[in-house]
């Protein structure tokens, strides 16, 4: 499989130190590329309304960094550059390429883009100041402000993403149908993965973070509401109250990434319980998986 990653950090460069319009640069050079996964989820280039909904407008929804953030972002190309993170990440994506050749899995895709990207931190203070989308097979999209504790991740969360496209290549996502239960096995499957090719140590906080009681407590919140439907009723029960309020969701009364943490131990129960490895896993379906992890 080609893998082809965009030069980020030089068009950031570009964008931050001449006088150009940005927007429309990030829109034709920097988002172009990704035109296919923005037309999958709906998302224009540019909306035909002024101000309308588009990829500028979604960036910053996703935490992106704003494209003013002039010192900001040249400080986090800068750090970005001290660690060769296009490096990192094509490393990572090569032995995640190697693991689906050992177990004969497949992307549906020919090429692999992928783009890391400035992410805001505060608008990704609970993630640790980093995250990811990997829900359409062909392209990775990484959002990083580089501190202490995410630049060891990076390789892990690009890992992480990988899976989505390998997942998403033998089931389909449907936003409207899609229920908590499936949601919490997708995420559970990719930070299991995660795990297969970088270790516990280098897991996201939307695992680690979870005392044993909290994880105890979500469980059987989540037990309850396995079968609820549609994007933004599960969202509050992966996602937490926190960031469900902000969004404009329903709280359900968990914390931070609840629905991340039950899904990984749910999904390294059901591996343990039954032998089964994560290539293995990976084409199972939600149902199997759940009903033999022997937690819910």
């Amino acid at each position: 499989m080609k893998i082809k990653i965009e030069d980020t950090l030089e068009q950031y460069k570009y964008l931050f130190k001449n006088n150009i319009n940005r927007e429309d640069y990030y829109r034709y050079e920097m988002m172009k590329p990704f035109k296919n996964m923005w037309n999958t989820i709906n998302v224009p280039l540019k909306s035909t309304n002024p101000n309308g909904y588009d990829v500028i407008m979604a960036s910053k929804m996703l935490g992106y960094l704003d494209l003013d953030e002039v010192k900001r972002g040249l400080y986090a190309i800068n750090e970005l550059e001290k660690i060769n993170a296009l490096k990192i990440a094509d490393d990572s994506l090569h032995n995640c390429i190697n693991f689906i050749e050992k177990y004969n899995l497949k992307i549906n895709a020919q090429e692999l883009l992928f783009g890391l990207y400035l992410a805001d931190p505060e608008k990704l203070e609970l993630q640790k100041e980093y995250c990811g989308f990997g829900g359409i097979p062909g392209f990775i999209h990484i959002s990083i402000y580089p501190n202490d504790y995410n630049i060891p991740r990076l390789p892990a969360i690009i890992a992480h993403e990988f899976h989505h496209n390998i997942r998403f290549s033998y089931f389909d996502w449907d936003n409207g149908n899609v229920t908590v239960g499936d949601y919490i096995i997708i995420e559970g499957l990719a930070e299991s993965f995660s795990k297969e090719l970088y270790g516990e140590k280098l897991l996201g906080p939307w695992v680690t973070s979870f005392e044993d009681d909290d994880l105890k407590y979500s469980l059987e919140v989540i037990k309850d509401a396995l079968n609820v439907k549609g994007f933004s009723e599960v969202s509050s029960y992966m996602f937490g109250d926190e960031i469900a309020i902000k969004q404009g969701f329903q709280p359900v009364g968990l914390s931070p990434f609840a629905g991340y943490a039950v899904g990984y131990h749910i999904v390294q129960s059901f591996m343990k319980l039954n032998n089964v490895n994560i290539s293995e896993a990976t084409l199972m379906n939600t149902e199997d998986i759940i009903n033999q992890s022997g937690l819910l």
